[in-house]
């Protein structure tokens, strides 16, 4: 699989290319902001972009604006990001303006490569990665007229896994339940929620996220 590496730092680019290029990745390319990389991946597109949030100039969202200009002109591109600490509100905006193929992982999930390499090649497949601190963070926040209100603890941690993008048989072996019982949790919790899961299980993630961006 054919990515892009993006970031201002010429250590961490050239670390992740080891790395990825020992799991089987190709890259094709280094960019050191994000005018860079547009402009690699308008000559040559990957299968994904694997790129920082902050980078030159300002160490801003320049990250974000590069995917939103990279989704214009190359749809299929799959999209991950790879902040320094979870920000609610750029990962909020991520999941506004993008519906499927794209990852917001913090970059600390990286020491786990195995895990990393699975979460790139769903993001290339169109789904939807998030990182479980970010996850935790939208599922447990307070809100005015909250709809996750009646949901019980289980079912709250539940759905945060269900955003994570775990199937069932993955729910129950988390939760240490039988898959008998995560189907009566998963079916409760979009009951009350009012969400109809998918047939694939990224529609399923796509779902709750939909939920959880309402204000």
């Amino acid at each position: 699989m054919r990515v892009i590496v993006a970031d201002d730092a010429l250590l961490f680019r050239e670390g992740m290319t080891r790395i990825l290029t020992e799991m089987g990745f190709e890259v094709i390319g280094q960019a050191r902001h994000g005018a860079e990389l547009v402009g690699l991946v308008r000559r040559d597109p990957p299968a994904v972009v694997i790129t920082d949030l902050r980078m030159p100039p300002g160490f801003a969202d320049e990250g974000i604006e590069a995917a939103t200009e990279i989704r214009r002109f190359a749809p299929q591109v799959g999209l991950m990001l790879l902040p320094q600490y979870v920000e609610v509100h750029h990962a909020l905006r991520l999941m506004n303006e993008f519906d499927g193929a794209v990852g917001y992982l913090l970059k600390d999930r990286v020491s786990d490569l195995g895990a990393f390499a699975v979460d790139i090649r769903r993001v290339a497949a169109g789904e939807v990665v998030i990182d479980p601190e970010l996850v935790s963070r939208l599922v447990g926040r307070r809100r005015e007229h909250d709809p996750l209100a009646g949901l019980t603890d289980r079912e709250r941690e539940v759905l945060a896994l269900m955003a994570q993008g775990l199937t069932n048989a993955a729910l129950a072996t988390e939760l240490f339940v039988s898959p008998k019982t995560v189907e009566g949790y998963v079916r409760s919790v979009f009951t009350k929620l009012g969400l109809t899961p998918g047939e694939r299980e990224h529609r399923r993630v796509l779902a709750v996220l939909q939920f959880l961006r309402k204000p």
